[in-house]
């Protein structure tokens, strides 16, 4: 399994903006699969955004045209503009092995490995 540490949580005012990181290390694939998900106290987790397979990117409806997923060398990134309220909740990164070349990269898949988390807090 590989390795992640996220990195960039903090406190932000509505509007503002933060960029999350994830350091992979130990991570081997042809066909990487990469996401972000979050989790809000009280709420289960949900996937943000994913990079990889068919599909290149995607978003959930929440985030589109406000978060931007992406990757370079052993990083991967969520850059977050016009943060919200309701943005608040700890992001993690996950990483996963696609199967074949025409595997999608969504939340559902079962990823094999995961950080242990960084805190996001939005409000005025």
């Amino acid at each position: 399994r590989a390795d992640l540490m996220e990195s960039g949580g903090g406190s932000v005012q509505p509007g503002g903006s933060l960029r999350l990181s994830c350091g992979v290390s130990d991570f081997r694939a042809s066909r990487p699969c990469m996401a972000w998900f979050r989790q809000a106290p009280g709420k289960e987790r949900e996937g943000v955004a994913t990079i990889g397979g068919v599909l290149g990117t995607m978003y959930s409806d929440s985030v589109k045209g406000r978060f931007t997923i992406s990757k370079a060398d052993n990083t991967l990134y969520l850059q977050m503009n016009n943060l919200k309220p309701e943005d608040t909740a700890t992001y993690y990164c996950a990483a996963d092995r696609l199967p074949s070349p025409r595997s999608a990269c969504t939340w559902s898949r079962r990823f094999e490995s995961w950080g242990q988390g960084t805190h996001v807090t939005v409000s005025s």
